[in-house]
């Protein structure tokens, strides 16, 4: 079993708040790292909430979780009851403030936006949350790089026995999540329409939005889209970067781009199963700047730190800024490619942000300065500096 890295700050968690609410998409290892938390637990019990007897033994759930005293309760898929947030409040306010015992309860969710919303209202100040996201160059070895990117981080994609086994995974997994999940959150949208939809985003991958455009595609109002978007965003599958905006009189693109978060889920869709399909496909290049970009998302601070990206109506662009407040704020280029080089648009909008670290990322390892201001460096590297600037 991989480690992650997750795992001392969930246990630090655990011990410092009654409840403790881990979010990441399904098949992430959400489970995994909650049975490794509970085994150095003298009690725990585990429910999963897609089992009907696990969810039937929490058909008193203030009676069964109160029985529960000084065990760590761990609910699995806990959006499936969004009315057990309630009952985990009371059962927390059993006890006054200063008495309260942490390690109560841990729950994991596959869906972030309503989930964190029901917890942040009903739990306030009883609940962390934290989310784990697919495995990261950090987590793998130093010459699994290109096998990550491939693959993507589910761990079981990522060791699966070959590439063919790792996309029959994935294949799986998107299959699961339009036929199942989808329905199961209470939406009545049609499997195919779905996955018409984040094809033609996998297909986009690192464009600005155009939503009236997706409309026209696929014969349906911007309101539809816009809907659509929301629900993958929700599913923890699709991201929505920013644009970077400041009080200042440039034209600055206005829109988000949007990013399929897994490398592998992007790739399955587009129907590239292995490295040389990938390395001659025309999203190579987008393929890597949406994968650099889920690689920094995965070591930010859980607290203060946001992401956006530069445009200009006259080319002027950063593919991502990265600001550490009090600390740093990086303009990033990156650049799917065996050498390093940046671009008079970069270096004028790294100017603009005012950031105070230039990189460009590329497809190499070896860190090296490409001029006064501005340093190439390979992704694993970044990721750490990125950590290292953030303990500042």
């Amino acid at each position: 079993m991989i480690k992650r890295r997750l795992t001392n700050e969930l246990k630090y968690l655990a011990d410092n708040f009654p409840a403790t609410v881990l979010l990441g998409p399904r098949q992430v290892g959400k489970t995994t790292l909650a049975r490794t938390l509970a085994e150095n637990i003298p009690r725990s019990r585990y429910l999963d909430l897609e089992s009907d007897s696990d969810r039937r033994k929490l058909d008193t759930p203030d009676e069964y979780l109160r029985a529960q005293r000084d065990t760590l309760v761990v609910l699995d898929e806990v959006q499936r009851m969004p009315n057990i947030f309630r009952t985990l409040r009371s059962v927390i306010d059993t006890d006054l403030p200063h008495t309260r015992r942490n390690g109560q309860f841990l729950l994991l969710g596959s869906a972030s936006l309503d989930l964190l919303q029901q917890a942040d209202e009903s739990l306030a100040g009883r609940a962390a949350h934290v989310k784990l996201f697919p495995l990261d160059v950090l987590e793998v070895p130093n010459d699994a790089l290109d096998t990550l990117w491939l693959r993507g981080g589910y761990p079981a994609s990522f060791l699966a026995t070959d590439d063919y086994a790792s996309n029959d995974f994935r294949a799986n997994l998107i299959a699961t999540y339009l036929e199942r999940d989808v329905p199961q959150l209470g939406f009545r949208i049609p499997a195919e329409t779905l996955r018409r939809f984040i094809t033609m985003l996998a297909h986009l991958q690192g464009s600005v939005l155009n939503a009236a455009g997706l409309a026209r595609s696929l014969a349906v109002d911007g309101k539809t889209i816009a809907h659509y978007i929301d629900l993958f965003t929700d599913l923890l599958l699709v991201r929505r970067l920013p644009p970077w905006h400041a009080n200042i009189k440039k034209r600055l693109v206005k829109s988000p781009k949007l990013y399929l978060r897994d490398s592998g889920l992007l790739h399955t869709l587009l129907s590239i199963s292995t490295y040389d399909t990938l390395a001659g496909h025309p999203i190579f290049g987008f393929s890597f700047e949406g994968f650099v970009i889920e690689q920094i998302h995965a070591v930010l601070p859980r607290h203060g730190a946001s992401t956006s990206y530069y445009r200009t109506s006259t080319g002027d662009e950063i593919d991502i800024v990265v600001d550490l407040p009090g600390i740093a704020r990086l303009a990033i280029e990156i650049k799917a490619s065996e050498v390093a080089h940046h671009t008079a648009g970069f270096l004028r909008g790294a100017e603009v942000v005012e950031a105070t670290h230039r990189f460009v990322v590329y497809h190499g390892t070896e860190r090296y300065p490409l001029n006064a201001q501005t340093e190439a460096i390979g992704v694993t590297e970044l990721v750490r500096e990125i950590v290292q600037l953030s303990k500042r």
